[in-house]
């Protein structure tokens, strides 16, 4: 199991979502005959690279046994169902690590399997958490609909994000900023609001390398204000825009930017803590997985108030602004007893920076 986790891990997100990450491994005793990752939306499934693995290799995993990170799929989908496959090469036992909770899975590939004679049993301690957390997005949009939103913030010594001026460029460094390009290739959709969309005009692609994709962008914007001559705009034919607005926008402005190439999300509310649940409702509606919240201090705030964030990743600079802005405005806890706390932290120098990566929900 601990070898089909990393072969897992191998597979890009940008590549498979919103497909989970599965690795799998046949084995007969200590010896591996099959491996396997499930690369690309669209291509074979992990069981089935390993068993056609056990084939290249001269191999046949009739009586062996097959240990998969995610419970087998047993419905139709871009692939046919792999208990199938499982079932008509012989394996005698499969072991999962993770189950599946979308509706169209949650244990139904386990009772197949069981149907047709194969002893399953399902892994449990730090392997089965491990397969959880490597799917966090998959997992949250299984259950809830919604895109898991992983918060960005860059901030310095003393807590601000921004200058008193609102000036933030730059406060993480140039590694720092070449890290994030990474992180857009690898979501589903980076956000941000109106007022950082008209303050600082952004791209919001993945400008590094050669990405898979690039990633949706999302505007916060309840009034459909977003110039037509911004960037966002003018790069519509390279990457999708997506407007998050009220039903009262003008409609003028909301034809405007339908025409210009930019597909419109109605969030429905009465502030902007109630339009980010139902805006995210919308953008799980269209199959979007997972979201980097890049923008201001307020947009943050009303995901923290509407309790949709997942995790932060936050780069602290060596540097001190003495004032300026905080990274969530928000109406905070009245007491330290009552604040959220992380359920798991860890650190890193990303040059001169220091990032801290913390999650605060599991799927």
């Amino acid at each position: 199991m601990a070898r089909a986790l990393e072969l897992a891990g191998r597979g890009e997100r940008g590549r498979v979502s919103p497909n989970p990450l599965v690795g799998a491994v046949v084995a007969r005793g200590e010896a591996v005959i099959g491996q396997g990752f499930h690369t690309e939306l669209g291509g074979l499934h992990a069981e089935r690279v390993a068993l056609e693995d056990c084939r290249l290799r001269g191999e046949d995993p009739a009586g062996a046994a097959m240990f998969v990170t995610l419970e087998p799929c047993a419905h139709e989908g871009r692939q046919p169902p792999c208990t199938d496959a499982i079932v008509a090469a012989g394996i005698a036992r499969v072991v999962y690590a993770s189950d599946d909770p979308s509706e169209k899975a949650s244990g139904r590939g386990p009772g197949i399997l069981r149907d047709a004679g194969i002893e399953v049993e399902q892994a449990a301690g730090e392997q089965a958490a491990a397969a959880r957390l490597l799917n966090q997005p998959f997992r949250k949009h299984a259950r809830t609909g919604r895109p898991l939103v992983t918060l960005k913030m860059a901030c310095s010594l003393d807590g601000f994000v921004a200058a008193a001026s609102g000036d933030s460029k730059w406060i993480s460094g140039e590694q720092s900023r070449e890290l994030v390009h990474r992180w857009r290739a690898e979501v589903d959709a980076v956000a941000i609001g109106i007022g950082t969309a008209t303050a600082d005009d952004p791209l919001l692609t993945a400008r590094t390398g050669n990405p898979v994709r690039q990633p949706a962008r999302v505007v916060f914007d309840s009034q459909a204000r977003l110039p037509l001559d911004s960037q966002l705009v003018g790069t519509v034919g390279e990457a999708p825009l997506l407007i998050v607005a009220a039903p009262d926008a003008p409609r003028a402005r909301i034809s405007a930017l339908e025409q210009a190439g930019a597909q419109i999300v109605f969030a429905a509310g009465e502030d902007d803590t109630a339009r980010v649940a139902t805006g995210l409702t919308g953008l799980g509606g269209l199959g979007l997985t997972s979201l980097l919240l890049e923008g201001g201090p307020v947009l943050a705030g009303a995901f923290a108030a509407a309790g949709e964030l997942d995790e932060s990743r936050l780069f602290i600079a060596p540097l001190l602004l003495g004032g300026g802005r905080p990274p969530l405005w928000r109406e905070g806890a009245e007491t330290v007893a009552e604040a959220q706390r992380a359920l798991e932290m860890d650190s890193e120098r990303i040059g001169d920076d220091v990032l801290i990566r913390a999650r605060l929900r599991e799927w």
